[in-house]
């Protein structure tokens, strides 16, 4: 396949991507939670527990792996790479080392990885990879002046280097700069900071000549900061997230696959239906690549016990569909218990 025609698989009509790329410390939180010790090998059974879910390829397009998972292998002895693909589900791998603090920037962080980046690709690429992803975070306090222009700058240099590089190894880019939930701050201040991110990003990565219908966008919606005291509703999350995108995103790129943020997974769904629904006819494919908002029930429903796969993966496969349903305005909160 093409870099286009990956890309627009990824995006492919009422599917979207599982992001399974967590951080061994950031799943050791999630198991944390639920009272399981994180190992590689309870982390290789959870994972398998998603990735054999019956019929889930029929919403879910691609899953992002961490670098221990790609290397991993079900029961049976199948790599996950292998055994994804074999379902017709795209492998993809995260290849961003982590968001580090920016030097002389307080508050703010940017994405370290582009050292030996080409070489990790290569071989990711010849594991039977089909694509990556890079995130970079981008906070917002509005007393402190953040984001700042610096911090921007250096993030959107960094995404696009990347992606170039992605081109060069024959992987689709993901392109994640997420503005951050995390604050008290209104709506209005998280689409100011979106609007100047992403024309930073599109800039950067034209100058690193990056072809956009080769690219797919993983950012942020646009909402009201996690501790606002007024929430923006699914509808006007949809109108400013649509109004943004309109005025900064080209044409060209063939999809954008939301990012949960912090949302719960009810919140995440509601939401991705509510930019669907409003009938805009739009450039871009909406979609989704989920982590948490999709994990959270199953998660809860497996809590580390081999007797629980079978409800952990009905919970998967319920929460897929339903984000399924959402990719064309056809979700609705009565679908939570149907």
């Amino acid at each position: 396949m093409k870099l286009t025609e990956v890309a627009q698989a990824l995006v492919a009509e009422g599917k979207g991507i599982l992001a399974a790329d967590e951080s061994t410390s950031t799943i050791k939180k999630r198991f944390d939670a639920i009272g399981v010790e994180s190992t590689a090998g309870s982390r290789r059974a959870y994972r398998e527990i998603l990735f054999t879910t019956a019929e889930a390829e029929r919403f879910i397009s691609g899953v992002i792996l961490f670098d221990e998972t790609a290397r991993q292998k079900a029961a049976d002895g199948t790599p996950f790479v292998e055994l994804l693909t074999a379902r017709g589900v795209l492998p993809g791998i995260k290849v961003d080392k982590g968001a580090k603090a920016l030097a002389g920037a307080p508050g703010e962080k940017v994405t370290e990885g582009l050292d030996g980046l080409r070489e990790r690709l290569a071989e990711y690429r010849a594991m039977g990879c089909r694509f990556a992803k890079w995130r970079a975070v981008i906070a917002i306090d509005e007393a402190a002046g953040l984001p700042s222009d610096a911090c921007i700058d250096v993030n959107a240099h960094a995404l696009a280097r990347y992606a170039a590089l992605c081109v060069e190894q024959d992987l689709v880019p993901i392109v994640e700069p997420e503005v951050l939930m995390d604050g008290a701050h209104p709506t209005a201040a998280c689409a100011a900071a979106t609007e100047r991110t992403l024309r930073r990003v599109f800039a950067a990565l034209a100058e690193q000549r990056v072809p956009l219908e080769e690219i797919l966008l993983k950012p942020n919606m646009v909402v009201s900061g996690s501790l606002c005291p007024e929430q923006a509703g699914p509808e006007a999350v949809a109108r400013a997230t649509v109004a943004c995108f309109r005025r900064v995103v080209p044409a060209a790129v063939p999809g954008i696959v939301f990012l949960s943020g912090g949302q719960s997974d009810v919140e995440a769904t509601a939401n991705l239906n509510a930019i669907n629904a409003l009938g805009e006819n739009l450039p871009w494919q909406m979609s989704f690549s989920y982590g948490r908002a999709l994990q959270a029930p199953p998660l809860k429903a497996w809590l580390g016990q081999a007797a629980n796969r079978q409800k952990a993966q009905q919970a998967f496969f319920q929460r897929a569909r339903l984000n399924g349903a959402a990719r064309s305005g056809q979700y609705s909160a009565a679908m939570e218990t149907g």
